[in-house]
């Protein structure tokens, strides 16, 4: 359990990088009550930290404009996460330019005592991250529209986009952002686009420019921009839209469906798997995958291409199973049955 100074000298260093945090958000970042941070908080203007209070839907907890902490030391813990975080990033291809994990990691190794500094360097060196690399796209996504794209994700504010959509064509937009995250290799934005009046999904390599504005909008109760990012993948218009009733619970069904290959319902006796695809070969290959039994509602002809494929792998089985050999020992008495 971490001591209450350390989740103290924590809630410094947060309200030192950020510009405001509401009570709610520090306890959910410190882990605590929000009345454990509101104690927090006056213990350090107690000691003399001038941290601010702000009132209303938009308040929070501040320090004060112009005063700085100086340096903090990194517990082994922290220093721990960032280095993993910044090989996790390169592993997956969230940071394309390998000179700024360097330089960070660089950085990191200057400010860190020597006994932990030698930590960090053998974590470097032997630990493996077991991850699958995303794909990474043929256009390098701009750090700083990451950066004030996902600024003004947190402060709600609305952003002025040049896309770049996938037929070559360039637009003007004012779009509110909702959040973004990373799915699949790529990048994305989510939210309320006023060109189009609807939702709309974003990828970060096609913006051209964005600049925030200082008009605020409020965002949907609950909304989690990688699940909006995932449906909006696994409902992308295809070919043929395949439903598979599933012969699982829906916990299970979840564990082997990824949400960006379909859709799950819950339905009398199984899951509704809905997905789409261009290939309904893949499609019969990715429902044997699933390893459960499953009825095909539609379409019919994914009943035929399950027919041929069964009927392949049945003749692959017979091809490739041995001959039965009966071979008789000296002495040995014959089979029953036989004679």
């Amino acid at each position: 359990m971490e001591h209450p100074i350390t989740r103290m000298l924590t809630l410094l260093e947060l309200l030192q990088a950020y510009r405001r945090l509401s009570g709610s958000e520090l306890a959910r970042r410190l882990e605590v009550a929000p009345r454990t941070v509101r104690r927090y908080i006056s213990t350090l203007q107690e000691i003399g930290i001038p941290v601010d209070a702000q009132a209303g839907r938009y308040g929070g907890y501040r320090l004060r404009p112009g005063y700085k902490l100086p340096p903090l030391m990194f517990t082994d813990d922290e220093a721990l996460a960032l280095v993993l975080g910044l090989l996790a990033g390169r592993r997956l291809g969230l940071v394309t330019a390998s000179a700024a994990v360097e330089g960070a990691l660089a950085k990191l190794d200057r400010v860190l005592p020597l006994a932990l500094r030698e930590q960090v360097h053998a974590t470097q060196e032997t630990v493996g991250l077991g991850l699958v690399s995303g794909v990474v796209t043929s256009e390098h996504v701009d750090a700083g529209a990451l950066l004030t794209l996902s600024a003004a994700a947190h402060d709600r504010r609305e952003v002025r986009l040049s896309y770049r959509a996938g037929s070559g064509q360039t637009t003007e937009r004012t779009v509110e952002p909702y959040g973004v995250a990373f799915q699949g290799g790529r990048w994305y934005l989510t939210g309320w686009d006023h060109l189009r009046r609807a939702m709309r999904t974003f990828r970060l390599d096609r913006v051209q420019d964005a600049a925030a504005t200082d008009r605020t909008f409020e965002k949907p109760a609950g909304f989690d921009p990688l699940a909006h990012v995932q449906q909006s993948i696994a409902q992308a218009p295809w070919a043929w839209l395949v439903e598979a009733v599933l012969d699982l619970p829906m916990e299970r069904a979840r564990l082997r469906v990824s949400p960006t290959m379909g859709t799950l319902e819950e339905r009398n006796g199984g899951v509704l798997l809905r997905l789409g695809t261009d290939d309904l070969k893949w499609a019969a290959h990715y429902l044997v995958s699933l390893g459960c039994r499953f009825t095909v509602q539609q379409p019919a002809q994914l009943r035929e291409t399950l027919s041929r494929l069964a009927s392949e792998l049945l003749e692959d089985c017979v091809r490739s199973a041995p001959r039965a050999r009966v071979r008789s020992r000296p002495g040995s008495q014959a089979p029953r049955g036989t004679g």
